[in-house]
């Protein structure tokens, strides 16, 4: 499943599509019938880590950036930490992704680095892997970084999804449980709010440059 955003903040289904486990090709079969229907290269992709979708988006779409979802993220580095220390760690996790810049978040990030490497030297690991790809909503406005830092805004619509096909996925063939997933789609698309600053949007489809959020041709609010 892919979701869009269009020019004026409005979020849209692109592609509903069975596939292999995620696969390479799969995704790749996904993108490039993307392509063939004029979408242009995006700005910016976000999903979870599946590699999947990663090497096919290098490979249909090389000039996209790319945002690893930090919920993924964190879940993946709790995962790796006894109960009891979670909770601790999980407040130096939400100091990096709410830092005010991306220098602020590297020093967060090199911080629960250094406090774990020793003792649970796979959270280390775990947390600097894919680092900049993590990092990459500081580089576009400050609006939308509660959006863009996840994939969560599409688990609502794949809440809806799956509720309703893991009780009929033994009654339908494989091209009727596609077009009910269509059809979900589209009713979950109708709660779907627009992006809040929006108008921020013609800036990043024109490649304007945003630093730590801010636009980075008006060197007075960077300052500020």
């Amino acid at each position: 499943m892919i979701v869009g955003l269009t020019a004026r903040s409005k979020r849209r289904f692109l592609a509903i599509e069975d596939g292999v486990g995620g696969s390479t090709q799969s995704w790749r079969e996904v993108l490039l019938r993307l392509t063939i229907r004029g979408l242009n290269a995006p700005q910016l992709a976000i999903g979870d880590g599946a590699i999947g979708v990663w090497v096919a988006m290098d490979e249909v779409y090389p000039a996209a950036r790319q945002q690893r979802c930090r919920q993924h993220q964190t879940i993946n580095v709790l995962n790796c930490l006894p109960k009891l220390s979670q909770p601790k760690a999980q407040n130096s996790i939400h100091n990096i992704w709410q830092a005010e810049t991306k220098d602020d978040a590297e020093k967060a990030s090199d911080l629960f680095t250094k406090t774990y490497q020793s003792k649970y030297p796979k959270v280390a690991l775990c947390m600097q892997k894919d680092r900049e790809d993590l990092m990459a909503f500081f580089d576009f406005p400050a609006q939308y970084w509660q959006r863009i830092r996840t994939r969560n805004p599409i688990e609502s619509a794949f809440v809806m999804i799956r509720h309703r096909t893991k009780r009929s996925n033994d009654c339908m063939s494989g091209d009727g449980m596609l077009q009910l997933m269509f059809k979900l789609g589209q009713c979950a698309a109708q709660n779907w709010r627009r992006l809040r600053g929006f108008e921020c949007l013609a800036k990043v489809i024109k490649g304007v440059s945003f630093k730590d959020g801010i636009d980075a041709t008006k060197p007075d609010q960077i300052a500020a």
